[in-house]
């Protein structure tokens, strides 16, 4: 065998055996909930097909859900990020050390409603997570947020008397942003806070509770005004239900799941975080 053969042969063999890493790098989670309508893209199958329970979700796929439909991804890092009604959103980034348990993401919602509840090790990473809508960039810094893209974001801002029908908010990119914790009497928590940037303007929100209205690209942000409980219970309703197993419970295991991320019964192997709470 020349030596140019045996160059070609090595790098074929080492292409072979870094496609499944790179594969096994770009899964970021797990669709732990599905209710009703919820379609996804993955790697396995590039067209939008109806959603299944423990589902792989990997960077830049699509997840879109009906009317009263819902989905919960699990994140590697035990970060949650629950997808409402009518909604299109997806993961474009993910960085996950499970050796220093710190972690960054961002994710992009097209519209719909969405609750984010970081896990413990974004809240250590050094990198920004964010979350982006048409209209605003929203920086996380370890916190529960919930929002709604949409004719919906609009319907609340009206109930709320920030904005009246002659307000000429989008349909189609309105974006309502509201911080939901922990708040500052939070034991034991990090304080959440988020910074929204819209245009030049960036605009924090630290007390949980304060929301921030968008009514459209080029137009001026409203707020930080206090979500009333009403408010509050719009957005519950368009995220639907909810079960998140908590600290005292067990995930239900699924054993391929846990032999793609390199797991064992006890919820770590190797380095590797596995998808039960442990």
């Amino acid at each position: 065998m020349t030596s140019i053969t045996r160059k070609v042969a090595l790098v074929a063999a080492l292409s072979v055996a870094i496609v499944p890493a790179i594969a096994l790098a770009q899964n970021v989670g797990i669709t732990a909930v599905v209710r009703n309508d919820v379609r996804v893209t993955t790697a396995a199958n590039p067209v939008l097909h109806k959603a299944a329970v423990r589902e792989r979700i990997a960077i830049g796929n699509d997840i879109v859900t009906g009317k009263s439909s819902m989905t919960q991804l699990l994140l590697l890092d035990k970060t949650s990020f629950t997808v409402g009604a009518n909604a299109r959103v997806k993961i474009d980034r993910f960085v996950f050390d499970p050796a220093s348990d710190a972690s960054s993401v961002s994710a992009s919602v097209a519209k719909g409603a969405f609750r984010f509840m970081s896990g413990r090790a974004l809240k250590k990473g050094r990198e920004g997570s964010s979350i982006k809508t048409p209209v605003a960039s929203i920086g996380i810094r370890g916190t529960i947020i919930e929002g709604v893209v949409g004719e919906d974001a609009i319907e609340i801002a009206r109930r709320e008397g920030i904005i009246d029908r002659n307000n000429t908010a989008d349909p189609e990119t309105a974006s309502l942003i509201v911080l939901r914790g922990p708040g500052r009497n939070a034991q034991g928590v990090q304080r959440g806070a988020i910074d929204v940037t819209v245009g030049d303007q960036v605009i924090p929100l630290e007390d949980a509770g304060l929301a921030l209205f968008v009514p459209g690209k080029g137009q001026a942000p409203i707020g930080p005004f206090t979500l009333s409980q009403r408010g509050i219970m719009s957005l519950r309703d368009l995220l639907g239900p909810h079960p998140l197993p908590g600290r005292d419970r067990t995930f239900d295991r699924d054993p391929a799941t846990d032999q793609q991320f390199g797991c064992d019964s006890g919820g770590q192997s190797q380095g590797r975080v596995c998808l039960g709470f442990d």
